[in-house]
């Protein structure tokens, strides 16, 4: 399905992104970085990540499955991500006040750190939860419906600029990796996981579903 390979292909240079990110907090808390640089990488997750990205998967991805692969739309994975790219809005709305700052105080300086590494280790463990759960099941329960491809849009040119200074900011900051972030595969993988959704199979499961399992592991 050409949204989903889009959509992968979007989370890709968010990821990198990302650790471009840290790296740039990195160098500001050594008294390095453009400050110019800060207002570059917040139009990058608004723009970009957000309002083009977020924005195909709620409104187009979420929608579909909601409106013809007939699945709930008040609880289970698509609330608990939705709930996550506002929670995730959220942080980013810190980190706005605090990228292009001067960093006058030792407060300011705990504070973006702290942001920085909430906002990016969150919006990676998001990732990990939609490239290995959400996008392949959603594109399998589609195909039950009979719903083969789903539309995807041009970026406006705001969410063009903010690619393109996405990918400049990769160059100027090599991507920094985070060692203790938790990643993986799977529902566990999910922020939401265990707190606002119980994972694919308790929230999205048929009985017939299960009932196939049972009939495996009786077998085996």
């Amino acid at each position: 399905m050409q949204l989903i390979d889009d959509l992968h292909a979007e989370h890709d240079l968010i990821e990198q992104v990302l650790g471009s990110l840290r790296a740039f907090v990195t160098a500001r808390l050594a008294g390095g970085g453009d400050t110019a640089d800060g207002a570059r990488f917040l139009a990058f997750f608004r723009h970009y990540a957000g309002t083009f990205h977020h924005d195909k998967e709620e409104a187009v991805l979420f929608r579909a499955l909601v409106e013809r692969a007939e699945l709930p739309a008040e609880r289970g994975p698509i609330p608990a991500l939705t709930g996550e790219h506002h929670r995730m809005g959220g942080l980013l709305d810190g980190l706005a006040e605090l990228l292009d700052s001067p960093l006058a105080t030792e407060a300011d300086r705990l504070r973006l750190q702290e942001l920085a590494v909430a906002y990016t280790r969150s919006l990676w463990q998001h990732i990990d939860a939609e490239n290995s759960v959400m996008f392949p099941e959603s594109q399998e329960r589609l195909r039950r419906f009979h719903v083969m491809d789903l539309p995807s849009r041009p970026m406006t040119d705001t969410e063009q600029a903010a690619r393109e200074a996405g990918l400049d900011l990769v160059l100027r900051y090599p991507p920094e990796h985070d060692a203790e972030v938790h990643r993986g595969d799977g529902c566990i993988a999910c922020p939401s996981y265990g707190k606002t959704c119980d994972g694919l199979e308790m929230e999205w499961w048929t009985d017939l579903e299960w009932e196939e399992v049972w009939e495996r592991s009786d077998g085996d």
